[in-house]
């Protein structure tokens, strides 16, 4: 299989996975396991999740033009730009305590990975199936504490396994928003926290970047940004109709089989 159709399949896992709460890093990392796909220094993995990125931002460059204005003119726009900016914080702070022993530790390690998509995956049963009091319809309605303690829950992502969208859409139907809003907020509160750690991670890795490189990259980043803008607005709504149970039962499901091939030698 040659290096650039490996490079599309895992453009298109990353950009599928991304927003989904089945942990995008647990298929890239699984996924370029299977397919023998060496990625020095992780440069290919960094540059593909910034087309991802570009993706929501596309999707919803009304509603961020409007967040811009709003935060210069004020009123409530301002409003959900801060409540945005303090759901940030707190995987700022958990990044610079915690982003280097996650990726010497933790980031290979597929028990790590299995168990926490077990584990995250019944937490999302227990959750949508409890009975809970919605206070918040809109993302944009969002008060800045339970912004915050979605940001909070946020930073169980670092976890290889625990997925980025899946903390912020269970810590947000915890914090009273329902699926939909939860789903939203979770797109908006990714753009800042995806970005900067792009940056960050594009820094870390900025020796290994090669032009020989160049075009398995480009394929990549276009296949990430095309099964993103594929994937978000489909999801949203099937969320809004669904809830999350079936993405619960899939994250059981994999990380039992991911376990049962580790305990077998496979993995």
């Amino acid at each position: 299989m040659s290096r650039l159709f490996q490079a599309a399949l895992l453009g298109i896992l990353q950009g599928l996975t991304e927003f989904l709460p089945i942990s995008s890093t647990a298929h890239l990392l699984v996924g370029g396991h299977l397919l023998g796909f060496d990625d020095p220094g992780g440069v290919f993995t960094v540059i593909i999740q910034f087309g991802s990125i570009l993706a929501v931002m596309w999707l919803y460059r009304a509603k961020i033009a409007q967040l811009v204005i709003g935060f210069v003119s004020g009123g409530e726009q301002r409003r959900f730009a801060f409540a945005i900016l303090a759901a940030f914080v707190p995987a700022v702070v958990a990044g610079v305590l915690f982003a280097d022993f996650v990726k010497q530790v933790l980031y290979d390690s597929f028990g790590t990975i299995a168990l926490a998509l077990v584990i995250g995956g019944v937490v999302m049963l227990v959750v949508e199936r409890r009975q809970r009091t919605v206070v918040v319809r809109e993302a944009s309605d969002i008060p800045v504490g339970r912004a915050v303690a979605v940001g909070v829950c946020q930073t169980l992502a670092l976890i290889p396994g625990v997925s980025r969208s899946g903390g912020t859409i269970i810590g947000g139907m915890l914090a009273g928003l329902d699926r939909r809003a939860a789903a939203e907020f979770s797109f908006f509160l990714a753009m800042p926290t995806m970005a900067a750690a792009f940056a960050h991670d594009l820094w870390e890795v900025r020796d290994d970047l090669t032009s020989a490189r160049a075009l398995e990259i480009g394929v990549g980043f276009v296949m990430a940004f095309l099964a993103a803008l594929a994937v978000v607005r489909a999801f949203v709504a099937f969320v809004g109709r669904s809830g999350f149970a079936t993405f619960a039962w899939y994250r059981i499901i994999v990380g039992g089989l991911m376990l049962a091939a580790l305990a077998a030698g496979w993995l």
